[in-house]
């Protein structure tokens, strides 16, 4: 899990998973174009999300596609979840609180 969660931290590589969230999967130049780095540079974060699982590729043609493999952020949902649960229980108390004393 440490793996998923370094993977994460960069907002380069978020923005990188949530380019294959929404537009599926893309080559590396279709990954490097809106990104104001160079091709390696794109390369390098690419890796870190195949070695954390979070990024599979195949060869098609001439060039790799990559694709987002959200099954290991289910580890990182897992941990979070109760600390969410908790949270939003904080959150209901506050509310009942100002619902029962408007002023």
């Amino acid at each position: 899990m440490s793996d998923v969660f370094q993977a994460v931290s960069d907002p380069t590589r978020r923005s990188i998973l949530e380019r294959l969230r929404q537009g599926g999967p893309l080559s590396l130049t279709a990954l490097t174009a809106p990104l104001d780095m160079s091709r390696q540079a794109v390369r390098k974060h690419v890796r870190v999300l195949e070695s954390a699982g979070l990024v599979g590729s195949a060869k098609q043609g001439r060039e790799r596609i990559h694709r987002l493999r959200a099954a290991p952020l289910g580890q990182v949902e897992a941990w979070l979840a109760p600390y969410a649960a908790a949270w939003d229980a904080r959150l209901q108390r506050l509310h009942t609180h100002l619902q029962e004393n408007p002023e």
